[in-house]
């Protein structure tokens, strides 16, 4: 049963989500907040599978949060549901780590869906959106870490190995890979070096 934290700044939406999301059986709102600033904290409290994380709020946006909250909890699993879907702030949010992006006016049954596939670990992005960013840019916007852990995993270094080398936990490691893989679009790590190396992201 995916437990989910409403981040949103207005009383009505969120609490229209929660009627509407505890209407099924597999879906439980354990948590919400009304500022970014808040997301953290509620984080630790209600150690949710998902955060439905609203873009336009107040103080600290929705795409700041998401990457405090992706920096002090690399295994957050984070679904923007905004009002908005401009290509720069669906990048930037998936940057900060968000897994899925959906719009406001999108349908009940869509909304389930991505939240049930990004609780899953999976990433969700509408078609259109999706083919709109595969336009924008081919390549995998890999950050520096994730470099890091690329070019040793095309060496053959397992995680253990490669948490040691680095100084941080073998459970980040472990998050990294998985969000290599998932930017990557592959299964394994070997075709990850596969087409890291094909992308020139690391040489070998």
């Amino acid at each position: 049963m995916p437990n989910i934290l409403l981040i949103d700044d207005h009383f009505v939406v969120r609490s229209g989500l929660i009627a509407s999301l505890e209407l099924e059986s597999d879906l439980r709102v354990v948590g919400q907040a009304e500022r970014g600033e808040d997301a953290l904290s509620r984080y630790a409290d209600c150690s949710p599978d998902i955060v439905l994380m609203d873009l336009q709020l107040p103080g600290m946006s929705g795409i700041e949060a998401t990457g405090a909250l992706l920096a002090a909890y690399p295994e957050a699993r984070v679904l923007i549901f905004s009002t908005f879907a401009r290509d720069e702030e669906i990048q930037a949010a998936l940057r900060a780590g968000a897994l899925g992006y959906l719009q406001k006016s999108s349908s009940r049954d869509d909304l389930l869906t991505a939240i049930r596939t990004v609780a899953d670990g999976h990433t969700s992005l509408p078609p259109d959106i999706a083919r709109r960013l595969d336009t924008l840019s081919a390549e995998p916007d890999i950050t520096p870490r994730e470099r890091e852990i690329l070019a040793r995993i095309a060496l053959g270094n397992a995680n253990k190995e490669i948490a040691a080398q680095l100084g941080i936990a073998e459970d980040t490691v472990k998050q990294h890979v998985s969000r290599i893989l998932q930017k990557l679009h592959v299964n394994d790590r070997a075709q990850a070096t596969a087409e890291a190396i094909r992308r020139g992201l690391v040489t070998v």
